[in-house]
């Protein structure tokens, strides 16, 4: 048993280190570059700045940002009788109170579960111990 330990043990100290790797200490894990900073604070993350588009013509005919590749264009808007009906009924607005919502609906039933889950932790945490 005790020289079974000591195999163990000397097998993990005579290990060899991998220390030809790449040090990537510098790069956040969103893959921007950390920028040093003097100090007990450490490296901070340098904050990229996104192009917004300010044409006015771009900004009514073209969908922004809807391009995610380096080459193509924006999708460009077609006038609204091409799309279809229900897609201007859709509510974008606040949900609907509690009150208004059918009790046969899944959508009711879903939300009293989740008030009930909120109620239950935030009891749990005003609960002495």
């Amino acid at each position: 048993m005790f020289l079974r330990r000591c195999l163990v043990l000397s097998f993990q100290l005579n290990f060899p280190r991998n220390t030809y790797a790449k040090d990537t200490s510098s790069i956040s894990m969103l893959g921007m570059k950390k920028k040093k900073v003097g100090g007990k604070v450490g490296a901070v993350a340098e904050k990229t700045q996104l192009p917004v588009e300010t044409d006015p013509e771009k900004l009514v005919n073209f969908v922004c940002g809807s391009n995610i590749y380096k080459t193509g264009e924006d999708i460009k808007l077609k006038p609204d009788s091409d799309y279809p009906e229900w897609l201007w009924t859709i509510r974008t607005g606040p949900p609907l109170p509690l009150e208004e919502l059918d009790p046969n609906s899944k959508q009711y039933w879903r939300r009293i579960r989740r008030m009930g889950i909120k109620e239950q932790n935030s009891m749990l945490k005003i609960k002495k111990l």
